[in-house]
């Protein structure tokens, strides 16, 4: 009879192999505000997270509105993303509302913002992510929130991190690539919104809009009257509209400054997956096509 000592000191090598395999890591469940940044969450997540986002392709963060599936997602979530800097001014009743327990991660932390006047008071930009060099700063602050949360996989989210941070330098060349050799003077373009702001401090573009930097403002017909003397002025002979935005009034405004169709922009939404901007990168990429493509125009 084999006695129960052999018995253990047979099985003792079975116990330590199984011991040392690490713990297989989870799939986090993940929250984002809105689409932009909820595939930035995907790229250094990759497999290990589970990202929803609140507002939906061709949807605008500035006027959402949640619905009661949304409070169950955020209730359920390991980890949520928001942007910052006043885009999801809906987000703190929806965290009364859902119960959720946590506190959302602000992407854009660490990122020199750009500030303007709005109806006499000074505003901060929240559109970060139309500059790749911001978003950058977002893969970061991305990166060390989900290894915190999962660090059995810190070392995948960081090999993530790096590979889609040299993503966002080519999207960075691609654009100086694009409009580096272009004349000040057809650098201009006119949109429904004031949303390109980082773009156009990156590159050197100037967008010109009737609405500031919230789609949820009112153009006075004051405003409108100025936009339209400085758009003959400076001879601006292209606009866009936006796709998560009514066009009525920018079409009145290139209506009556002669300005011709360059065609639709993808400014604070990714367009659904058979849209031609359904990731960052795509959309990223596509914007730049759209508004260098203008502008070869109006040479």
């Amino acid at each position: 009879m084999i006695s129960r000592k052999l018995l253990l000191s047979a099985a003792l090598p079975a116990l330590i192999a199984f011991s040392s395999v690490p713990a297989s890591a989870e799939t986090l469940k993940v929250v984002a505000s809105f689409t932009v940044l909820a595939d930035v969450v995907s790229q250094v997540g990759g497999d290990h997270v589970n990202v929803t986002s609140l507002v939906g392709p061709n949807g605008d963060p500035h006027e959402f509105e949640p619905s009661p599936a949304d409070a169950k997602h955020l209730k359920a979530a390991q980890v949520t993303f928001v942007s910052g800097e006043g885009l999801e001014g809906w987000m703190d009743r929806l965290i009364t509302a859902s119960g959720y327990k946590g506190t959302p991660v602000t992407v854009s932390d660490g990122i020199k913002t750009r500030t303007m006047e709005e109806d006499g008071e000074t505003v901060t930009d929240p559109h970060i992510w139309n500059s790749p060099v911001n978003v950058k700063v977002w893969v970061a602050n991305i990166e060390k929130a989900l290894s915190a949360a999962d660090p059995a996989d810190a070392s995948i989210f960081k090999a993530n991190a790096e590979r889609y941070t040299k993503t966002l330098d080519a999207l960075d060349a691609y654009a100086h690539s694009k409009f580096d050799t272009v004349p000040d003077v057809r650098r201009k373009v006119l949109t429904s919104h004031d949303a390109f702001g980082y773009f156009g401090r990156e590159y050197n573009v100037s967008f010109l809009a009737p609405l500031g930097m919230s789609t949820e403002t009112e153009a006075s017909a004051a405003d409108i009257t100025k936009l339209i003397e400085q758009i003959k002025a400076e001879h601006v002979k292209t606009y866009f509209f936006e796709n998560s935005n009514d066009p009525r009034l920018v079409r009145q405004v290139a209506k009556a400054t002669g300005a011709e169709p360059g065609g639709e922009l993808y400014v604070e939404s990714l367009s659904d997956a058979k849209g031609p901007a359904p990731t960052y990168e795509k959309m990223f990429r596509y914007n730049v096509d759209q508004i260098a493509a203008a502008m070869a125009k109006s040479s």
